[in-house]
């Protein structure tokens, strides 16, 4: 997409929308001096900044404000009124950045601001939500299990860019009367993902939504016509998959045990030319954490894992 044409980030500062820097710059004060001397000394050391630790004061979780505005997604501070959860992994790449590192991000990235992404928790009549594997080709999380989602284009509501992606991954094409949407959390991503696979080169901001069907699973399986480029497997995954996935946080360490979960999970192949065909994976696939080092896996992503923690606690919720 053309750069005019992006929805960025902005963040609500000085009583005015200021588009969000693709690594935010802060600064924090460090005093020093002989502990047995009276005369301290204060310096303000730069420090570099996620959008979450913009608004949570390092913190990687906070409850803010957002609204879509034309080609700006303007977050500011959850004080008083609605507000929806932000959050970043530990081990996000910008948190960890030295003044070497920051300085070694081409320019054209550090110019490109923070893009701002949808994706869909499809949630069927009998409580399964829809996953997909995206394609390998993909050059941005490839082979990694995601809800269906994209980019934002300008004059889309969040609802209409959710199921404008969802038709565009899937072939699910769902009206705004036939589901209700539900907007769960925010969640930053980096690309890569940790810092020891590489220098950041995209920054995201992803608006992970709730959209309930009256169809079950089964019957919204009859529509599934993914497109190949994209996503080469999915999966309706249950209460107690989706339950085993979040117990698998990334950046600890040690195994998930899958002793209550059948021996294979079943999903669906996506061809070259698009046809679908049963397949059945370990469960183990689905409970790997993101590798610290080295080449990536075939796991669930860690965003998703945040959103499908969220939706989880959407079930044991009283209805209002």
């Amino acid at each position: 997409m053309d750069r005019v044409r992006r929805v960025l980030v902005h963040v609500w500062r000085d009583g005015a929308p200021n588009r969000a820097h693709f690594i935010q710059v802060g600064t924090t004060r460090r005093s020093g001096g002989p502990s047995s001397s009276s005369c301290l000394f204060h310096v303000l050391l730069r420090v570099f900044q996620s959008i979450t630790a913009h608004f949570s004061d390092g913190g990687d979780d906070v409850a803010v404000s957002c609204s879509l505005d034309k080609q700006h997604f303007i977050i500011s501070r959850g004080d008083g009124g609605q507000t929806i959860p932000l959050k970043r992994p530990a081990f996000c790449p910008i948190k960890h950045l030295s003044v070497t590192e920051a300085a070694a991000i081409p320019l054209d990235i550090q110019q490109r601001g923070v893009d701002v992404g949808v994706a869909v928790l499809l949630q069927t009549a009998n409580q399964r939500v829809l996953l997909t594997r995206r394609a390998k080709e993909l050059r941005i999380f490839p082979n990694v299990w995601v809800p269906p989602g994209g980019h934002i284009e300008p004059d889309e509501t969040l609802l209409d860019a959710g199921l404008r992606e969802l038709q565009e991954e899937t072939g699910l094409k769902m009206e705004p009367q036939e589901v209700c949407p539900q907007a769960l959390g925010l969640w930053e991503s980096v690309f890569p993902p940790m810092l020891s696979r590489g220098l950041p080169q995209r920054h995201h901001i992803v608006v992970y939504m709730l959209l309930q069907s009256s169809l079950t699973h089964l019957q919204l399986q009859a529509g599934l016509s993914p497109c190949p480029a994209e996503v080469s497997a999915c999966l309706w995954a249950d209460r107690q998959l989706v339950g085993a996935v979040v117990s698998a946080v990334d950046g600890e360490d040690g195994d998930v045990p899958v002793d209550g979960l059948p021996s294979s999970i079943s999903v669906s192949q996506v061809s070259a030319d698009g046809a679908l065909t049963d397949s059945l994976l370990p469960p183990t696939v689905f409970v790997r954490r993101a590798p610290a080092s080295g080449p990536d896996v075939e796991r669930v992503s860690t965003g998703t894992k945040f959103a499908l923690e969220l939706w989880l606690r959407s079930l044991e919720a009283p209805d209002l």
